[in-house]
């Protein structure tokens, strides 16, 4: 029983819930009783995020306005009361999530435990609103709605100052109520007889076949007698908010041959929408499937529709060039166009295809012989769609979303020694994808990749200096022949080169400066102050001195090279020449520094030429009259020879 009555209006979104309401509310309000932590679930399609929003709209002050809440049950309407903080998981990590949490409440917390600490010691019990957790992670095959269970959920539902509401998958609400006291978690499951409520469902399909609200003019539709017949044999039938607006898509695109009085023709399940709808077109139900398994088994929100109809023939193994002809009214009850956001095309906004809703998709994955097997088909033909197998050039999609398709066919890490792709792809879902792979499978390129994408995903740079961080992170790696392929092969004119990096712990300043030779010439050099007892440098000091110091002198351009001078260990510091003041105010380049971040600028016009961050502080930098940029972090020194051009960033 829903506990509805017909003296209140119902909710003007939901249409219904009543006793899901009156639970919410009870616990907005903290109502004697009501419990600290609600989990709401139920199975895809159940309602839930609908609900959700339902509830959010109530409890909004400015949303509240809107609603007609004198004429709505008291019991469902929360107290008018600050709004809650709503960190939406969709699309994000669970550490994403948990800093969204802590910037909203402004907590001074410098690790992931600092913030449930910091949640503990506050005065005053917080509101928390987790929608959307089966949709978290940038990737899907990540697995990232159980990571934030448990990392982000389970702790707060612990922190007895956080009163927690989280929407979360039926399989993964034991982990996140297990352990708590008894009476401090309610789990609303909308599939329960408790909390379903059939009038809605009736109430939905009736609307939804009215032409008063959007309906198409049909015998069905226009007779109101026969129209609310049908919308309560369909609610009846259907069980679920999405299968009611399947069968209410299905029938109002394909209304020929419809009979409203043949209950068989309505579908109780998600797979029965589908095949029903199939039928009444003629056409096979799996003709019906392989249309939407490229949809289902997509990355992101949807994929352009001239992708889609390439990838359909890859998924089923022929030419479905004939089934696509007719392929939308087939598909039309399933799937939802929408414009891209941010096209990256001349021609603007275009049109992206996916899926009405996941459950769709998990009732399509689930028919396929081989889900594996269908995303080689897909990544195969995603690679064949890049122009000459050039990142650049490829389809926003493809550059973007191939890591995913490719780390659930078990592709992923051949995929990842192409420094173009490194360079070209978001490095939010490719980060996620390349995180999923065991770290044994992963070759030197992609392990490089790894360590620099934090600093990439933080700072969410543009290509060119995605480039950039790359070029010298494969240096320091000792994976110069990645870095060259940047230069040379991706026609990019990144604002440095990495002449050199050597891996040092400790170092505590750097000099560039010149060694003299005897016919007046000079090799450019680096000094580095290092701990004593480093390989081959020279202890700081006179004999019979202690120090904790020494210096190693390196070469500034060629790393090894000191011409006729000796070796780099027999260089005695004292013969090094550092430039004067007078030639460093001369010098076309200026340097500025902070705690992660360098600046190189010109001093003609005082622009930044390069700007360079870092994952680990700089503990010391110096920058050459001529432009070699010498730097140190605690993974050791290495030196750019500085482009005068475009800002850039490194690390």
């Amino acid at each position: 029983m829903t506990g509805s009555t017909e003296d209140y209006a119902p909710h003007p979104h939901i249409g219904g819930r009543a006793a899901a309401l009156r639970a919410l509310s009870a616990w907005r309000g903290s109502a004697p009783g009501a419990p600290r932590v609600v989990v709401l679930t139920g199975g895809s399609g159940s309602g839930r995020s609908r609900l959700l929003t339902g509830f959010l709209m109530l409890c909004d002050p400015e949303y509240r306005k809107r609603l007609p809440l004198d004429e709505m049950d008291p019991s469902t309407v929360p107290p008018d009361l600050p709004a809650p903080a709503v960190p939406a998981a969709d699309g994000l990590t669970a550490a994403q999530l948990l800093w969204l949490l802590a910037d909203h409440y402004e907590l001074d917390a410098g690790s992931t435990e600092d913030v449930f600490a910091e949640l503990a010691a506050l005065a005053e019990p917080v509101t928390v609103v987790v929608p959307d957790v089966d949709r978290a992670g940038p990737v899907r095959a990540t697995g990232e709605p159980a990571r934030v269970v448990r990392e982000v959920l389970a702790p707060l539902a612990a922190t007895g100052t956080v009163r927690l509401l989280a929407e979360v998958p039926r399989p993964l609400v034991g982990e996140l109520t297990s352990g708590l006291p008894s009476g401090t978690v309610r789990v609303i499951d909308l599939d329960e007889p408790e909390w379903a409520d059939p009038e809605g469902l009736v109430l939905h399909a009736q609307a939804a076949l009215d032409p008063e609200f959007g309906a198409p003019e049909l015998p069905f539709t226009v007779d109101p007698a026969v129209r609310l017949a049908l919308g309560a044999a369909i609610g009846r039938r259907a069980g679920s908010p999405l299968v009611v607006q399947l069968a209410v898509n299905g029938i109002l695109m394909a209304p020929e041959g419809f009979d409203p009085a043949d209950e068989r023709q309505l579908p109780t399940s998600v797979g029965e929408a589908l095949d029903l709808h199939a039928g009444r077109l003629g056409a096979d139900p799996r003709t019906l499937r392989l249309l939407l398994a490229p949809l289902a088994l997509a990355e992101s929100d949807g994929m352009p529709v001239g992708l889609w109809a390439r990838l359909v023939s890859a998924v089923a193994g022929r030419d479905m060039s004939q089934a696509l002809a007719d392929g939308m009214l087939l598909a039309g009850p399933f799937v939802q166009p929408r414009e891209e956001e941010a096209a990256d095309t001349e021609d603007g906004p275009r049109m992206l295809l996916g899926l009405l809703h996941p459950a769709v998709g998990d009732e399509i994955r689930a028919g396929l012989p081989s889900v594996r097997a269908a995303q080689t088909q897909v990544a195969m033909a995603l690679l064949e769609a890049v122009p000459e197998q050039d990142w650049s050039k490829a389809d926003p999609y493809v550059r973007d979303h191939i890591a995913g398709h490719t780390l659930e066919a078990g592709l992923l890490p051949q995929l990842l020694t192409d420094p173009g792709l490194f360079v070209h792809a978001d490095p939010v879902p490719l980060r996620a994808a390349v995180e999923a792979v065991p770290a044994a499978e992963l070759g030197a390129p992609a392990r490089t990749y790894l360590r620099t994408a934090p600093v990439l995903t933080r700072t969410q740079p543009p290509t060119l200096l995605r480039a950039a961080l790359l070029e010298t992170a494969f240096v320091e790696d000792g994976l110069p022949e990645y870095a060259e392929a940047i230069h040379q092969r991706l026609g990019l004119e990144l604002p440095w080169r990495t002449l050199w990096s050597l891996p040092v712990p400790g170092i505590s300043a750097v000099t560039v400066g010149s060694l003299p030779h005897p016919g007046g010439t000079a090799t450019p050099v680096a000094v580095l102050v290092v701990p004593a007892g480093t390989p081959g440098a020279r202890p700081v000091g006179g004999p019979g001195e202690e120090s904790r110091a020494a210096v190693l002198v390196h070469g500034l351009v060629h790393p090894g090279d000191l011409g006729d001078l000796g070796d780099l260990g027999d260089v005695d510091p004292a013969l090094i020449v550092r430039p004067s003041e007078e030639q460093r105010a001369a010098a076309p380049l200026g340097l500025s520094r902070g705690a992660d971040y360098l600046r190189v600028w010109a001093r003609a016009d005082q622009e930044v030429v390069a700007a360079l961050i870092s994952d680990t502080p700089f503990t010391a930098a110096d920058l050459s009259p001529d432009g070699i940029l010498l730097l140190a972090t605690e993974r050791g020194a290495k030196a750019l020879r500085i482009r005068a051009a475009d800002p850039g960033i490194a690390s």
